[in-house]
């Protein structure tokens, strides 16, 4: 995130002799530069009218018009007033200045004029935002939504189409569906009514999954949205739909005035084309992905999303390693992207009007208003292209104050300009005022431009690398004024986000130059375009594995309050550890000190963390990790070896339980079943170990999930088997034998939940019943089969179903565990464990545990001395 500029301030000095002085201010070449140059202090006139507006937008966007109304005409009468009281003034003294020796009021009139200017910007916020929140009330579609009707709707896309990947919520993930922001234009009723209207919608279209038979044969070749995308993704913005949808109302207000439920998913009907715009950015962005299509998958994820925006396939896996990271604002475009083209362009904007002025324009002859002429289409293009998202539309007002200056001659500060970008965004779209990707996107420039120099020079003076200086002030700068804003969106706050984001540095210029390359490069020369595709590879493959690598440590971050409450006490706790950390330079033994004790804490080495924490406990045997609403167990076998048996529903967290546990070595991993809530995870557990094979049920379904745990194999070279009763296996001092489900095809389960894969375990004389998520019916089946005498009395039970009220008594009297172990997730929405099931285990005198109370559990010991510990 780069903002280079140069600034030029004349001032006035209204004192006794009214001499003039002109002060020039120019910042570093460098982010995070200090300004050397730079005399008296820095403009900010505009910065209290650009703050009010913002405030008075936020607020007055749910205001009654009487409220608007009165907030406007009263801000100027105000104005008015001051402005009659600071010409009255004026004239006073200039009369006075004509009476030998009087004296001349100074800068006295400044606050009035400021105050005035202040007034006006909110009076022009108040009727903005008053207007645009009144579009959201009038109209007929916010009628219809109260009543749920069904209409016919012709609408105008406003967005890219987004895909919403599903998320596990239980055993299976919620639909897949492409969110469309639009405008309708036209509403027909079902009884014939028809009205014309302008009115902000979301259109949510649910999206069908193909399977080509419902045999297993055939599962293997049904395809997910990704294989074969959605007709309703390829419709670029000013394109006009006919949908058949349901009205229903925004789950949270926002800038929509109602949510339409596409009924016939299939086929979109358009009835108008795109803009000749929208279309050559179509084309562009289109000519980008196929450019990428040979790229490793991360790369080809992660290209168009820092070049474009266009984040279509980042896995969930990979946004989440993103957010803990706080390198999120790579997927997204901002103000770096505009800034590195441009200054590839013009080159530093500070040498932009001297005879060293570098960039390409200078050495291609062309002229310095021509060249402001190309960087403003560049930067309208450049808003096309990447569509007119928050942080976008900050970044091209910034660049079109500062090429403004260029192209006048009048230099400016970087500050004016920031606070003119954020008054003229504010009143030309007041919803930006309440946007988190707004808000964090002018905190991260104002820490570049006020900070970061400050900080670069004191750690220069500290004999600290003016390079790294540079770096780690504009990384450690834009880290302390949006953490608390990101602490609000996920209730925690990174650890290793300053480190990360200087070790992604150096890679975000050459991926978004090359990036760009390829994208402009696509549509006429695709061999040239994937070259250079491949080039950028490299850097963005960087990005993506130092953002896998931090959110993959085990101290990567902290929970914290996710509220205004929590970002008040995490900007107070900033406070003190800048204030601390102050004196601390002064003493390099402490800093290094504290240095290395921040790397324990982040790396939590196993054996440094068991001492600590005693976790996990010495000599464990089954282990059963904390993933929330799903399964995820770990039997051990051997140092840094364990089966691992199912796989959670979140890949982020079964990764953090097995680095805790220190498994590195996966002989076998068994997947009960293909719910959601057992295989989601899958990615987390491959990542970064050595996994013998994937052991699955032989009922292949759900089919969707069935083929994302063969796909996710298939990636890694994993061979994928499927279990039967009576097989047996041994790995070291572990031994199992598989006894549900059965052999015979024939069987045919009821579903999903009674296929689970079934274990009885043996680890040095500890006899484990693994039961998945079996119901009764298959639990009264497997106490018939011939593995049924084989359950009588074992140590430890993993209770079927998450301790759902479905068990069969026969079984839990058979098995008459000594400790029973529930996974379920704290305060889920089954009622999971059921009350009657702890009841019921408790009865037979088993101890009942589970992780929604006490967290990951471990068991130790044998016989006698059985026990289990808690994280």
């Amino acid at each position: 995130m780069r903002e280079e500029g140069e600034g030029y301030d004349d001032r006035r000095d209204e004192g006794r002799r009214g001499t003039r002085a002109a002060v020039h201010a120019a910042s570093g070449g460098r982010l995070g530069a200090a300004h050397p140059r730079q005399e008296g202090p820095t403009d900010l006139r505009l910065v209290p009218p650009a703050l009010a507006a913002w405030a008075t937008s936020a607020v007055m966007l749910d205001a009654a018009p009487a409220w608007v109304t009165g907030t406007a005409v009263g801000c100027l009468v105000l104005a008015g007033v001051l402005m009659t009281l600071r010409v009255g003034r004026v004239g006073r003294v200039g009369r006075a200045r004509r009476v030998p020796g009087a004296m001349t009021g100074g800068r006295s009139g400044w606050p009035a004029v400021t105050a005035a200017a202040v007034l006006v910007c909110v009076a022009a916020a108040a009727v903005s935002a008053g207007l645009h929140g009144a579009d959201l009330r009038r109209g007929p579609l916010p009628a219809l939504a109260e009543r749920y009707a069904t209409v016919i709707a012709e609408a105008e896309i406003t967005s890219d189409p987004r895909l919403v990947r599903p998320r596990v919520r239980g055993p299976a993930p919620t639909p897949t569906a492409v969110l469309i922001e639009a405008d309708v234009r036209r509403v027909e009723t079902r009884d014939g009514a028809t009205m014309v209207t302008r009115t902000p919608v979301l259109m949510v279209v649910d999206v069908e999954r193909r399977r080509s038979s419902s045999s297993a044969s055939s599962a293997s070749s049904a395809s997910s949205v990704g294989d074969r995308p959605s007709p309703w993704l390829a419709l670029l913005p000013s394109t006009r739909v006919r949908v058949t949808a349901r009205v229903v109302p925004p789950a949270d207000g926002g800038d929509i005035a109602a949510v339409l439920r596409v009924r016939d998913p299939k086929v979109p009907e358009v009835v108008g084309e795109p803009s000749a715009a929208q279309r050559l950015a179509g084309r562009l962005r289109a000519g980008l992905r196929e450019a990428t299509d040979g790229l490793a998958p991360d790369a080809r994820a992660l290209l168009p999303g820092l070049v474009v925006g266009d984040t279509a396939r980042i896995t969930p896996e990979l946004d989440e390693a993103f957010k803990e990271t706080d390198l999120a604002h790579t997927l997204a475009v901002s103000g770096s992207n505009l800034t590195i083209i441009l200054v590839l362009l013009i080159g530093p904007p500070g040498l932009a009007q001297r005879v060293e002025r570098r960039g390409l324009a200078p050495r291609l002859g062309i002229s310095l208003r021509t060249t402001a002429l190309l960087g403003g289409a560049l930067t309208l293009g450049f808003v096309i292209v990447c569509r007119p998202d928050p942080s976008v539309l900050r970044a091209a007002a910034c660049g079109a104050v500062a090429l403004l200056a260029l192209a006048t001659g009048r230099r400016r500060s970087l500050i004016p300009a920031l606070a003119t970008a954020v008054l003229l965004l504010v009143l030309y779209d007041p919803w930006l005022s309440r946007s988190y990707g707004f808000l964090l996107s002018v905190l991260a420039t104002g820490a570049l431009l006020t900070l970061a120099p400050r900080w670069s020079a004191a750690l220069r003076a500290r004999r600290v690398p003016p390079r790294l200086a540079e770096a780690l002030a504009a990384a450690a700068a834009a880290q302390a004024l949006c953490a608390p804003v990101v602490a609000v969106l996920s209730a925690r706050v990174s650890l290793v986000a300053v480190p990360c984001n200087l070790l992604v540095e150096f890679a975000i210029a050459p991926a978004t130059v090359l990036g760009f390359a390829a994208l402009a490069t696509a549509p006429w020369a695709m061999p040239v375009a994937k070259a250079l595709a491949w080039c950028a590879g490299w850097p963005a493959g960087w990005i993506a594995d130092v953002a896998r690598t931090g959110a993959a440590l085990p101290g990567a971050g902290v929970d914290w309050p996710g509220s205004w409450t929590g970002a008040a006490l995490l900007a107070l706790a900033t406070v003190a550890l800048l204030l601390a950390g102050r004196r601390l330079l002064r003493h390099p033994w402490w800093c290094g000190a504290c240095g290395v004790l921040l790397l324990l804490a982040v790396v939590q080495p196993p054996p440094l963390t068991r001492v600590v924490t005693g976790w996990p406990p010495p000599g464990w045997r089954f282990a059963m990790c904390d993933v929330g609403q799903g399964d995820a167990t770990v039997l051990a076998a051997g140092a840094g070896t364990g089966v691992v048996v199912d796989a959670g529903p979140d890949p982020v967290l079964v990764d953090r339980c097995l680095r805790t546990l220190g498994i590195t070595r996966i002989p076998l991993v068994v997947l009960t079943h293909f719910h959601a809530d057992h295989v989601a995870g899958l990615p987390g557990v491959l990542r970064g170990r050595q996994v013998g094979a994937i052991e699955t049920t032989t009922y292949q379904e759900p089919v969707d999930q069935a083929e994302f745990v063969r796909r996710e194999a298939a990636a890694r070279g994993v061979p994928v088997t499927r279990a039967a009763a009576g097989e047996e296996r041994r790995t070291g001092g572990l031994s199992w034998r598989v006894v549900w489900p059965p052999a015979d095809a024939a069987v045919v389960p009821e579903g999903p939940n009674d296929a689970s894969v079934a274990l009885l375990v043996r680890s040095a004389g500890l006899r484990l019943l693994l039961l998945g998520d079996l119901e009764p019916p298959a639990q009264r089946a497997l106490l018939r089969s011939p593995a049924g005498p084989l359950l009588a009395g074992v140590d430890v039970l993993k209770v079927a179903h998450h301790g759902s009220a479905y068990q069969d008594p026969g079984l839990l009297s058979r098995a008459a565990p000594r400790l029973a172990l529930i996974s379920a997730g704290a305060d889920n929405t089954y009622g999971h464990p059921a009350p009657g099931t702890v009841a019921a285990l408790r009865a037979m005198g088993a101890v009942v545990l589970s992780t929604d109370r006490d967290g990951a559990l471990a068991v130790t010991g044998a016989g006698a001395e059985l026990g289990v510990a808690g994280d």
